[in-house]
């Protein structure tokens, strides 16, 4: 199986780690250089970088996610758009989560010590939506392991006890299609599987949930007249879900405007198809040695295996990076990776 992607990537390692962090591509890298330059000599004449930029990179999301630019708030980490969401939640407000969520998704609402954070083993989170209810808030890929949520399943059970639902993307947003507009919130931290530089994340929000949030972290950037903002009360705020923006890193989002422009000229299915082939094949080959992969409960980018821990440094040594992640080797591929990657990674493995 040949990459994807062509000359933009030249990994010189077994690179299996893209739930951890991914790749750079060679225009990402370029358009970062660039903007550090002219940072250094004065060349932008006013500012660090380019407002343009940051619009294209909004728009680029929301086409990846299915959602216009207008529903797309940008950030630096999912932590900061969690925090927001949980900042608007009443005192007592039950908050229903999968045991083993990703802190980014649960620190936010367990910090604040008024609201009712309640944990459920995964397979039964739709089951354990009730009237009390205010939110749903999961990963849509497990980042420990892998597994897949049943999106359909949680949407029914949240719309019939009137549950709003937050969807962490990150684990999902490049290989799995993501339909924003079908949650209230979803969050994605973008330097995984979309390709990106760390500090950029998004938040989408629907037209109707956008009234339930209070933009606590408002400044400047976040008025409908950006230039006409810079004093004073910001007033009014912009009627779009950039009233929700963090103040953004442009290092950052100048590499995002590349990086999600090369996923949009490959497309979602394509990077589908191959990396759950290729995740396959390493089931697989595991199995065949004796290992059992934690089950996923659907095609995913990310194999986990337990029993497997103490061979994490002979891996390492090896060049074939991976993760250890709740006690598993956790693998994950992506659109660099080929069956050469997997075939190495499971001869170390065999010793």
């Amino acid at each position: 199986m040949e990459p994807l992607g062509g000359a933009e990537f030249a990994p010189d390692t077994t690179y299996l780690n893209t739930s951890s962090c991914g790749l750079l591509p060679r225009r990402a890298v370029a358009a970062v250089r660039e903007l550090a330059e002219a940072n250094a000599t004065g060349r932008r004449g006013e500012g660090a970088g380019s407002f343009e930029t940051l619009a294209a990179a909004r728009a680029s999301f929301g086409r990846l996610a299915g959602v216009g630019a207008e529903r797309v708030a940008l950030g630096s980490a999912v932590a900061v758009h969690v925090g927001l969401i949980a900042a608007s939640l009443p005192p007592g407000a039950e908050v229903l989560l999968p045991e083993g969520e990703f802190s980014s998704v649960v620190a936010p609402f367990a910090v604040r010590g008024d609201l009712k954070p309640r944990y459920v083993p995964l397979e039964r989170l739709a089951d354990e939506v009730r009237p009390g209810t205010a939110l749903v808030a999961f990963s849509c890929v497990q980042s420990a392991d892998g597994r897949l949520a049943d999106l359909a399943a949680l949407r029914a059970a949240a719309a019939a006890h009137g549950a709003r639902t937050l969807l962490d993307a990150s684990q999902s947003a490049g290989w799995l299609t993501l339909d924003a507009g079908a949650y209230d919130y979803t969050v994605t931290g973008a330097f995984k599987y979309l390709l990106c530089p760390r500090g950029t994340s998004f938040l989408t929000v629907t037209e109707e949930a956008q009234e339930s949030l209070t933009p606590i972290h408002a400044g400047w950037l976040n008025g409908a007249d950006l230039w006409g903002s810079n004093y004073g009360p910001v007033s009014p705020l912009s009627r779009t879900a950039s009233r929700y923006d963090e103040a953004t890193s442009f290092l950052s989002y100048h590499g995002a405007e590349q990086s999600l422009t090369l996923m949009e000229e490959i497309g979602v299915e394509p990077v589908h198809a191959h990396v759950t082939a290729l995740a396959d094949r390493f089931r697989d080959g595991l199995v065949s040695r004796g290992h059992e992969p934690v089950p996923t409960y659907g095609p995913s980018a990310i194999v986990s295996v337990p029993g497997l821990a103490h061979r994490h440094d002979d891996l390492r040594r090896a060049e074939v990076y991976v993760s250890l992640r709740a006690g598993y080797v956790r693998a994950s591929f992506h659109l660099y990776n080929t069956a050469a990657d997997v075939d190495r990674a499971l001869d170390v493995l065999a010793g």
